[in-house]
């Protein structure tokens, strides 16, 4: 048979999905076995019924045929709003594309961003995506690693040394898997940086309802930025509706427009009952995603507390996101190998660093995914592992 696109065959690069542990302990599972897995991230608790009651209600009312492919008017124009608050820019219905989930956004921002062969910069460690999604738009992904011991703030010196020829630098605050809040500072930075070298950003903020230190700041809210942001996002995170593959893109008016014919062509849009689901999501407020965010901060708290003075195993206190990375490189392992045998021995999944780039080798990702006992008994059997380590 014809053989496939290079482009489809190499998105991975180098064959590693960086999925193995997940795809082992769900095989797992599969067998019967009881593991506590905290791998990837979704939620413990499903989504809101009001919310799986109001995308009922819209189906039923017919909301099932083609919607609007830059998603229904009024959805956008609550994200517009939404966003206007968040960034200090008045965006309008205009200035949005709804997305079949944030994945389909930052496919669609480094299409509008990025011409065959461009380098796009990413900062490593990232979400596992991202060099894929890079690489499916016949981009060059160029990471510029941060370091654990900076709390894996961005490189500004290596970002700046990187960014001559680029098109685009894509961010990720709060940051997947770090945890990290970019600083003022950070921000300031990348923004100067991005205007002295005309990029691009994109901006992944679908964790910015989950921030345990500090605060969130989008980077298009900076001065001179907002030309050049695409911000994407998300309910996913915010209100547990990671199966119902919601999510948008903001950015200025003339890029949207190209990036809906993108969206004719690929996605055709996002079913109206979702859409739906997702406007009556918006419209409860604030203290609706905080109570969606509660559990990971207090598990956050719970595993900081556990591991406290650990000989072994030092945490990066995350300042958002629902992880916790671990630097376990006093135990003399990798990460690949202690998730593996930690997995074999106490039937505990987490994700090893290596997945997510070559910065956060010898650190491992922990979802704050389990409900609180399970979760605790997780993180004492870790603990249990890693003594027989140093025994």
């Amino acid at each position: 048979m014809p053989t496939p696109s290079r482009r489809i065959a190499t998105l991975t690069g180098d064959g590693d999905d960086g999925w193995a542990i997940f795809y082992r302990a769900r095989a797992m599972r599969a067998q019967g076995m009881r593991v506590l897995e905290l791998t990837i991230g979704e939620h413990d608790i499903g989504t809101d019924p009001a919310i799986l009651d109001a995308m009922d209600r819209a189906a039923r009312a017919g909301h099932t045929g083609y919607a609007a492919v830059p998603g229904i008017a009024a959805l956008r124009a609550a994200v517009a709003q939404r966003l206007s608050a968040q960034h200090g820019t008045a965006y309008g219905p205009q200035n949005i594309l709804i997305t079949p989930g944030a994945q389909s956004a930052l496919f669609a921002a480094h299409h509008a961003a990025c011409d065959e062969g461009c380098r796009a910069l990413m900062i490593d460690p990232y979400y596992v995506t991202y060099p894929g999604t890079i690489r499916a738009v016949g981009a060059r992904p160029v990471i510029v690693p941060a370091q654990s011991a900076d709390g894996f703030q961005p490189d500004l010196a290596a970002l700046a040394t990187a960014a001559p020829g680029a098109r685009s630098l894509l961010i990720n605050s709060p940051n997947n898997p770090t945890g990290a809040v970019y600083s003022e500072a950070s921000l300031a930075g990348i923004a100067a940086i991005a205007q002295a070298h005309d990029l691009w950003v994109i901006s992944d903020e679908v964790y910015d309802t989950q921030i345990w230190a500090g605060r969130h700041r989008s980077i298009a809210a900076l001065p001179g930025m907002a030309e050049r942001t695409l911000t994407v996002g998300s309910l996913s995170k915010s209100h547990a509706m990671t199966g119902s593959r919601l999510g948008w893109l903001c950015g200025p008016e003339a890029v949207i427009d190209h990036l809906i014919t993108l969206a004719t062509h690929t996605t055709y849009g996002v079913p109206g009952y979702i859409q739906e689901a997702g406007l009556f999501a918006l419209g409860q407020g604030t203290a609706a995603e905080a109570a969606v965010a509660a559990p990971f901060r207090r598990r956050r708290d719970m595993l900081l507390a556990q591991i406290k003075d650990h000989p072994l195993i030092r945490a990066i206190p995350p300042q958002g996101a629902m992880y916790v990375m671990l630097d376990i490189r006093a135990t003399g392992l990798s990460g690949d190998d202690f998730a593996a045998r930690l997995l074999d021995a106490e039937q505990v999944a987490v994700m090893p660093g290596e997945s997510f780039g070559r910065a956060a080798a010898g650190h491992l990702r922990v979802a704050l995914t389990l409900p609180d006992t399970a979760f605790a008994e997780a993180i004492s059997r870790m603990i249990r592992f890693a003594d027989g380590l140093k025994a």
